[in-house]
């Protein structure tokens, strides 16, 4: 149980394992922002204009503009989560990963 809590204040304290850090959590909440941009930027558009989002696709479509731009935002949704998740396997695990092995030599 010792040798755990000396391994895990190593990787807490190597350089790597901080900048691993700063990097991940800078693309994990700069893609949060965006996402938050996107959501609050649909919200306030059905709070002060409405009308903008009830102009129907096509004459004599009852599918407006606002379902659109709502599908649009849960796309969004997914396209960040796969950009995160093909980062963090390819780069953020790989890293943690060799900086764990470090510490446990």
């Amino acid at each position: 149980m010792q040798k755990h809590a000396v391994s895990c204040a190593l990787v807490r304290e190597n350089p790597r394992f901080q900048s691993l850090l700063r990097r991940r959590n800078r693309y994990a909440f700069s893609l949060a922002g965006l996402i938050m941009l996107a959501y609050f930027a649909f919200i306030l558009t059905i709070a002060f204009r409405p009308d903008w989002l009830a102009h129907p696709l096509a004459r004599g479509m009852t599918a407006n503009v606002g379902i659109l731009f709502g599908l649009g935002v849960i796309a969004l949704t997914v396209l960040v989560t796969v950009l995160y998740v093909r980062r963090a396997n390819r780069e953020f695990d790989p890293e943690a990963l060799e900086i764990r092995r470090q510490a446990l030599k």
